[in-house]
């Protein structure tokens, strides 16, 4: 694992998070968003998105119909409004407002899972997590690293793998690797420069 992380911070070097984003807040509604949507689409959605609905009573005073068309070309856009309006709820509720800055917390609001709130806390409040999206998940299972689909189970597989300080970045290596080089359905792995680390190479 440390030569793959070392190789592979050298082809992405300072690679962040490219989920476009001001505060904590912005940061939660574009990754909930970001499911089964590419970040681009998300990006391109936010930037009227994030202008038109600053905080979370926005969300709540706002029809649910008028969140969904504003949200439509991201995919899932009722699931994704249903569950942005009673985040937006649970925030003001219980949390003042605020995002809060654990992962109890995060996981308690509807539609975020333990992705999401990963994402924000690694982020916006500097604690260290393991993002498992669906690129992670499939490149750590082709290098071996893990046998299993279970994202809970394959993030703390990594965490004991990856040293705790990479937990961030490492995520950002793995979905770079995947939507560039280790496509799904064609794999391109003459041009990627860990396949000879890969027992799932083709080369």
């Amino acid at each position: 694992m440390s030569l793959i992380l070392e190789i592979l911070s050298q082809e992405y070097p300072n690679i962040t998070i490219q989920l476009n984003h001001s505060n904590a807040f912005e940061l939660l509604i574009a990754t909930i968003l970001s499911a089964q949507c590419t970040d681009a689409r998300v990006n391109i959605v936010t930037e009227t998105l994030f202008k038109k609905y600053l905080i979370p009573e926005d969300y709540i005073n706002a029809p649910i119909e008028q969140i969904e068309q504003d949200i439509f070309s991201t995919g899932f856009y009722r699931a994704k409004a249903k569950n942005i309006k009673a985040a937006s709820h649970k925030l003001v509720n219980d949390f003042n407002g605020e995002v809060p800055s654990n992962i109890d917390d995060l996981t308690s609001l509807p539609g975020v899972g333990r992705k999401t709130a990963n994402v924000v806390l690694g982020h916006i409040f500097n604690i260290p997590g393991v993002v498992v999206d669906t690129h992670v998940k499939r490149i750590s299972k082709m290098l071996g690293f893990v046998e299993t689909s279970d994202a809970v189970k394959i993030e703390y597989k990594l965490m004991e793998l990856i040293p705790k300080e990479l937990w961030v970045i490492f995520t950002h290596y793995f979905i770079n690797l995947g939507r560039k080089v280790c496509i799904a359905r064609r794999p391109q792995c003459h041009d990627c420069k860990i396949s000879h680390l890969c027992p799932s190479s083709k080369i």
